[in-house]
């Protein structure tokens, strides 16, 4: 340890005493230097890390985007992902080594030096003043004269005060001296020391790091070394191939054949003559596309259509021009001449135009042959049935008639050819697509023109339609201070609108007049056969499945099964209400339909999956609620239900098959007879001891008797059993 500075030597004052203090002095200015040179390059050590993690971070940036351009390639991402992660870690243990050694040198060494140097600077300035004054008063009381006695004694003990203010000041300098010689040992040492455990932390740390992913390195490597094969493998496959093609085309001569990856019947260069400088050719790509001749100058430019309809133009050789190898298209408005480069490729330019003439003819004829002469009118009153889909040229039609459809719901976009089923509104393709990216369980798109439809769900497109769900979704669009997007806006602002609108329900009026819950609203409009309402209620927040406790647990849709309104059935259904929920008394929607005697309501349960065989409180199924309210019809459908499974379920291929035909056709009577004649269903009931026949010979007779032996044989099978 150094020697410190002796007290005693202190009091003393002596020669040697202010020789060791000025090296002293010295050695602590010293010191002070090589602290600040060291807080200094600590600095800029720290900086010098920062700006490398910086660059460190761009280049793992660029990373990831590399590994997104290979999102296809499953090996390559996870590869550049894992890495990736890796070293971003090691960039945060490099940043946290940065941290801990801006503090284990710059702090630690920058509190010793502003704890103790400043007092010290300032105890020195005390010290020097203070025996400064000492030399003087011991001058002063070495020139006074003995015989002036009173001058010699106030000398003396000014002197004497002089003196031991200065020991004071001179002792108190020492002990700062002293004790900074003996921290600065203890900060340096710890300061160093805090450091080197950082590091050693930092590439622990990245041992660990690297140990842990020494396991996906090998994986890597393995993969590597296939990837490899693999490459050499395709590489050669495609030095065959090159070899392959250029023998075959030797000639040099383009061949032209139907495009199988395109909706292009044919492609390929022709030159196309100048209408305004008839000796002007110019090379361009021609292509046979949705019934279009179009063409493209270059690369660079948008496909241009030369003719909009070939059904409307007339191809044919041109042999009477100076120029080989040409044909000609002839219409009402104009005409063209196009040059091949060979004779083959002429005419399959020819074959091919007059082949997509004739194929447009016959696409056009087809449909008229299918279209019946007179469509029935669109089931815009009454609850429709469940009956055949309806045919999809009258599809379009039905659903444009309802309540703004004619223009799209969410853009206003005119025509639109798609629509949701269980919202009841029309919208165009681009919002079609943001809306299946909602899921199935908020809107269920299908195509106007594509897709089949059945009666009630064309019906709900009228009843509910565009304005009238818009004015429940839309409400409080102007409080929001929101602006609808139109046809032209970007699809971003379609996605966000649309989800603001159906997911969010930012713009639905968050309670009824009435005061009720959402959930009761629901039951009430179902039960009323009401599907504004029901479609409001839904839109304030009521659970499609929600039990109501006034009601007996029931459900919507079984209010709407007593209730006997069919459509209100049908859009609970599709709005994923549960077919099979039963309330307090065991009874679900089935057992309701068929105590109140709705045949229609059965139909459309039985057709959406409903549990015949569930059993209520009383131990009754749905068929025995039937023979017991007397009600023919359902009982019917019912037992034929049952008779259809149970002979699907059987071995017998041939009975199932049978079977099944049958059913379809009686489920078929009793939707049209709910549909157009209910009257003739209201007064069909019997007494639980007989009056089967009497129901059997009408529906057969409304059948015009076919599958009347199957219901027969079915009752009578049942009446024996009994």
């Amino acid at each position: 340890m150094d020697s410190l500075l002796d007290f005693e030597e202190c009091v003393k004052d002596s020669p040697e005493f202010r020789l060791k203090l000025e090296l002293f002095e010295e050695d602590v200015s010293v010191l002070e230097t090589h602290l600040e040179k060291v807080m200094k390059l600590c600095s800029k050590m720290v900086e010098a890390g920062q700006a490398y993690n910086t660059a460190n971070q761009l280049f793992l940036s660029g990373l990831s985007d590399l590994s997104a351009y290979h999102k296809k390639d499953v090996v390559v991402t996870n590869c550049l992902n894992q890495f990736n992660q890796g070293l971003q870690e090691m960039v945060s243990f490099h940043t946290m080594l940065l941290d801990q050694t801006q503090r284990a040198i710059s702090q630690q060494l920058s509190n010793l030096c502003t704890q103790f140097l400043p007092q010290l600077a300032e105890t020195r300035k005390e010290f020097v003043r203070i025996g400064d004054d000492l030399e003087t008063a011991a001058m002063k009381s070495a020139q006074v004269s003995r015989h002036k006695a009173g001058d010699a004694e106030r000398a003396s003990h000014l002197l004497l005060a002089t003196r031991k203010c200065y020991q004071h000041f001179a002792l108190d300098y020492c002990l700062q001296l002293n004790t900074f010689k003996t921290q600065q040992r203890i900060d340096v040492l710890n300061s160093v020391f805090s450091f080197v455990h950082a590091q050693f932390t930092f590439f622990h740390q990245g041992f660990d790091l690297l140990r842990d992913l020494e396991p996906t390195m090998k994986t890597m490597a393995a993969q590597l070394s296939q990837l490899s094969s693999d490459c050499a493998a395709k590489r050669k496959d495609l030095e065959n191939a090159h070899l392959l093609v250029q023998q075959r085309d030797a000639s040099g001569e383009p061949m032209v054949s139907s495009c199988t990856e395109s909706d292009d019947i044919i492609q390929g260069y022709l030159f196309k003559r100048s209408r305004r400088k008839s000796k002007t050719w110019k090379r361009c790509w021609f292509s046979i596309r949705d019934n279009q001749l179009i063409y493209r100058k270059s690369h660079k430019e948008e496909n241009t259509v030369l003719f909009e309809d070939l059904r409307l133009c007339a191809v044919k050789p041109l042999d009477h021009i100076d120029r080989r190898f040409c044909l000609e298209l002839l219409s009402v408005q104009k005409c063209c001449a196009l040059q091949a480069d060979s004779e083959q490729l002429r005419q399959a330019w020819l074959s091919a135009l007059q082949g997509s003439i004739d194929l447009a003819y016959r696409e056009r004829a087809e449909p008229q042959i299918t279209q019946p002469k007179e469509l029935p009118p669109p089931p815009c009153s009454g609850d429709p049935s469940p009956g055949p889909p309806t045919h999809r040229p009258q599809v379009l039609g039905v659903a444009l008639s309802g309540p703004g459809n004619t223009r799209c719901c969410d853009c206003g976009e005119e025509d639109p050819r798609w629509a949701s089923i269980n919202l009841g509104v029309t919208m165009c393709i681009e919002c079609s697509g943001i809306h299946r990216s909602l899921g199935v369980h908020l809107s269920k798109v299908r195509s106007l023109t594509l897709d089949s439809w059945e009666a009630e769900q064309l019906k709900l497109l009228c009843v509910l339609g565009n304005d009238v769900m818009n004015q429940i979704y839309e409400a409080r669009c102007s409080e929001e201070g929101r602006v609808k997007p139109g046809a032209n806006s970007p699809r971003a602002e379609k996605e966000t609108w649309i989800r603001e609108k159906y997911v969010e329900k930012r713009f639905v009026h968050n309670s009824g007049s009435d005061g009720a819950s959402p959930g009761l609203r629901l039951y009430r409009a179902a039960s009323a056969g009401n599907p504004v309402d029901m479609a409001l209620a839904l839109a304030q927040g009521a659970e499609v499945n929600g039990s109501i406790a006034e009601e007996e647990g029931r459900t919507a849709l079984i209010g709407a099964a007593v209730g006997g309104s069919l459509l209100a059935c049908e859009f609970l259904l599709l709005n994923g209400a549960n077919v099979n929920h039963r309330d307090l008394r065991g009874q679900g929607a089935l057992h309701a339909a068929a105590t109140a005697g709705h045949t229609g309501q059965v139909c459309l349960l039985l057709k959406r999956g409903a549990n015949q065989y569930a059993v209520d409180e009383r131990g009754q199924d749905p068929l025995a609620i039937a023979v017991e309210t007397a009600h023919a019809d359902i009982v019917t459908l019912l037992r034929m239900a049952r008779m259809n499974e149970e002979m699907r379920d059987s071995e017998g291929v041939f009975g199932a098959a049978a079977d099944d035909e049958t059913f379809q056709d009686i489920f078929r009577d009793f939707s049209d007879m709910a549909s157009h004649t209910p009257e003739r269903l209201t007064r069909r009931q019997f007494s639980r001891g007989g009056g089967e026949e009497e129901e059997e010979e009408e529906l057969q007779r409304g059948r015009g008797g076919g599958g009347g032996e199957m219901v027969n044989n079915q009752h009578g099978a049942e009446k024996r059993s009994d």
